[in-house]
């Protein structure tokens, strides 16, 4: 049991880090595309942004977290430490993969699917899917994209013409999407801290140095850069002006910051995705083609791969 409790960790830790890897760079996409940032410091500003923001979710975001750890309902350790443990090597399987190829991939989506697939490998005596937590996570992740969106295009009116030093203001759009992430992302991986902590039956874990010890990994992650997804996002998917990237900015961090007050776990490469095609002018319908085909597959692919590991791990 204290093996799969430490693989446990070591696993949510690993994820922490590819999600720092792949994910948290979307923040900084449209600033470097637009050359408004150099790569390396725009990496650098997001893995600052992104420990901040995970280390004050803890106080200020803490539904989030507790949404995660609701979804799923273990009755027998054994089984709980076999799913988790599943669902966190099939996240970083599918990360790693997608990452191969620049396709941002939302750990969120795949987290779900990992978790509901696990569970569902187990059976309903051994493991039960809590439906109101299940629900409410599904609806902030099928929020994210419609209203990234509708808030890129409807910021991309209001700024043209009108902001002066666009460049300095998206270089603040997006330490302000970063602090943002680390805000949802941060309280999701914190959770499954906590569900790896509790394997083991010792005492519950404090929460605030478990949130400076996701904070600083998934900062670890950031620094490290995924700049094939920032090239893909911030150059490639859609011809985008400084006020444009502004926009796109703002949108996705304003979907975050509503989604995290409300507690809905919200997809930050689905919102900023959507902003940057919102506010674009023109968006590569090849490139939006490939990202919506890494979407699609990452709940089957994840949801069946964790089915498989849990089933071989409880042998």
């Amino acid at each position: 049991m204290d093996v799969s409790a430490s693989l446990a960790r070591l696993l949510v830790l690993a994820v922490i880090f590819v999600n720092g890897w792949t994910d948290a760079p979307n923040a900084i996409a449209t600033a470097v595309g637009s050359g408004a940032i150099s790569f390396r410091r725009g990496a650098a500003l997001a893995a600052v942004c992104n420990f901040a923001g995970t280390a004050l979710a803890c106080l200020f975001f803490p539904a989030v977290a507790a949404t995660i750890e609701e979804l799923v309902v273990f009755s027998d350790p054994r089984a709980a430490a076999a799913a988790l443990n599943a669902a966190l090597l099939a996240i970083v399987l599918w990360a790693a993969a997608a990452w191969r190829f620049g396709l941002p991939t939302s750990e969120s989506h795949a987290l779900l699917a990992g978790l509901s697939g696990a569970a569902l490998a187990l059976g309903r005596g051994a493991a039960q899917l809590n439906a109101g937590a299940w629900l409410q996570a599904l609806a902030g992740l099928a929020l994210s994209l419609p209203a990234g969106a509708a808030a890129g295009r409807w910021l991309r009116k209001r700024l043209r013409g009108r902001v002066n030093r666009p460049a300095l203001w998206q270089r603040r759009a997006a330490a302000l999407t970063a602090l943002l992430h680390g805000a949802q992302d941060g309280q999701k991986f914190l959770a499954l801290l906590l569900l790896a902590g509790a394997l083991d039956g010792g005492r519950p874990a404090s929460r605030l140095p478990l949130a400076l010890l996701t904070a600083g990994v998934m900062a670890l992650g950031t620094a490290f850069g995924g700049k094939p997804i920032v090239e893909k996002v911030g150059s490639e998917l859609a011809s985008l002006s400084p006020s444009d990237g502004l926009a796109a900015d703002l949108g996705a961090g304003a979907v975050l910051l509503v989604c995290s007050l409300m507690g809905l776990p919200a997809s930050t490469t689905h919102a900023k995705v959507a902003a940057v095609c919102g506010a674009g002018q023109s968006s590569d319908r090849r490139v939006m083609g490939q990202m919506a085909g890494a979407w699609v597959l990452t709940f089957p692919v994840c949801g069946m791969a964790a089915f498989l590991l849990t089933r071989i791990m409880m042998g």
